[in-house]
């Protein structure tokens, strides 16, 4: 534990003062590359603390250990739902409860930059690839979940 009285978490509310904040000191471009960046920290750290690095399980349990991880049970970043693999080269992650989408209206435009980066962080470390990634889908215009997709890089 890193604090003895309140914890290791930290609240949403106090999260999302610190994104808008950088946003306006930085502006969106600036802070979305910043936060995606924390973000891939994150997940290369957590592949590590979960012994993921060139790991061969299956997509299940991966997204069954990023549950763990990010999850209830975890950190509560984000719940991780599942992940598919569509062609050889394209894998998305399906999210709820996301971080970033917290407390935003329906319609906002908002992106999940550091929840995106955490994953994508966690998919290079474990299968040892780069990847690019993006926010293809979200709750918060219609989706059913917060979905990132990731296409490997040559």
């Amino acid at each position: 534990m890193l604090r003895p009285i309140l914890g290791d978490f930290s609240s949403i509310i106090c999260f999302k003062a610190a994104i808008t904040g950088m946003e306006e000191a930085l502006g969106e471009k600036a802070t979305a590359i910043a936060l995606t960046a924390a973000g891939r920290y994150r997940g290369k750290t957590l592949a590590q603390e979960l012994d993921l690095a060139n790991s061969s399980m299956s997509l299940e349990e991966l997204a069954d250990k990023l549950d763990h991880g990010f999850g209830k049970d975890g950190t509560r970043l984000c719940i991780v739902e599942k992940i598919v693999q569509e062609d050889n080269e394209v894998i998305k992650v399906h999210t709820s409860e996301t971080l970033c989408s917290a407390d935003e209206p329906q319609g906002s435009q908002r992106k999940c930059t550091y929840t995106l980066g955490a994953i994508w962080g966690v998919l290079e470390e474990t299968f040892n690839q780069r990847l690019q990634g993006k926010h293809t889908e979200s709750i918060l215009r219609g989706g059913n979940y917060d979905v990132f997709e990731f296409t490997k890089l040559s």
